[in-house]
């Protein structure tokens, strides 16, 4: 069952959900945008983000739109950065949400195994480059999508430009991994802000992250896997419950507060032991 989330907590709040054209994203996009939220897209231009918005629209009290964008292509994203700092409005929430899977090696166009790249460092560009704009809310909230599978995975930075001994498996957990790093290591940058920073497993879902696998492979996933609306719940929780408006580098697996993997609590032990002293650590 989604979030009751009551419109008056999400009205005319902006909203920037990175690959909000399809699964979970899309799902979050139109329950916010249906809710009251002033929701952007980020995305590539094309048919399927134009369909993506379409449905969004269909339900949402402010027209949502797409930020064009390749989170395969550094420069895109500083392209995008520019262009919201050009607008000059506060950022409510970031939803980094957008990932790939792909099953055989890939690079981004700086030279970067293709899921470090976008999974990752497109994020972290992003939001960093966003700060600004988050900060400059009254308060607000960077949201990153992670998985349970984070727990299997190692930080190998000679991994991030050579695609020798490519393993699927390996390189998501990796990303996965940097992603919930990189949403503590946020939130306790950002102690004592107006901004909190949380990472989150939505569940194992069926989304088109799995499009290139094996179509038995896919077949058994939609078996098995939950819907994109039961995955996006615990995006559309953090996004607009006002129970969460200052948790702050937490993690949460289905709606639920849980533990993340055990190379990221030193982060967590770190922070309590530097308190308020966050710049000398």
């Amino acid at each position: 069952m989604a979030p009751d989330i009551n419109h008056h907590e999400l009205n005319g709040k902006r909203v920037i959900i990175t690959g909000g054209n399809s699964g979970i994203g899309l799902v979050t996009a139109k329950q916010l945008a249906a809710k009251g939220a002033n929701v952007l897209i980020a995305g590539r231009a094309s048919d399927k983000t134009e369909t993506a918005l379409q449905s969004i629209n269909a339900e949402a009290v402010t027209p949502a739109r797409n930020l064009a964008v390749d989170l395969g292509s550094l420069a895109s994203v500083e392209a995008l950065i520019e262009s919201v700092q050009r607008e000059g409005e506060p950022i409510d929430v970031l939803i980094n949400n957008a990932g790939c899977f792909p099953t055989k090696a890939q690079t981004t166009e700086d030279g970067f195994e293709l899921q470090i790249g976008v999974n990752h460092l497109a994020h972290m560009k992003l939001t960093l480059g966003l700060l600004p704009q988050l900060l400059s809310a009254p308060s607000a909230r960077v949201i990153t999508v992670s998985s349970m599978l984070h727990k299997k995975g190692t930080i190998d930075p000679t991994s991030f430009k050579t695609t020798e001994r490519y393993n699927a498996q390996t390189a998501y957990a990796q990303s996965k991994l940097a992603n919930v790093l990189f949403a503590f290591a946020l939130a306790r940058r950002l102690e004592g802000t107006s901004v909190t920073s949380n990472a989150l497993h939505p569940g194992g879902v069926r989304t088109d992250i799995v499009r290139d696998l094996p179509w038995i492979v896919r077949m058994l996933i939609g078996l098995v896997f939950i819907s994109a609306e039961r995955g996006a719940e615990t995006s559309i929780m953090l996004a607009s419950d006002p129970a969460y408006q200052s948790v702050t580098g937490r993690y949460f697996d289905q709606g639920k507060e849980a533990s993340a993997a055990k190379t990221s609590q030193w982060m967590l032990r770190r922070k309590r032991r530097c308190g308020a002293k966050v710049s000398r650590c």
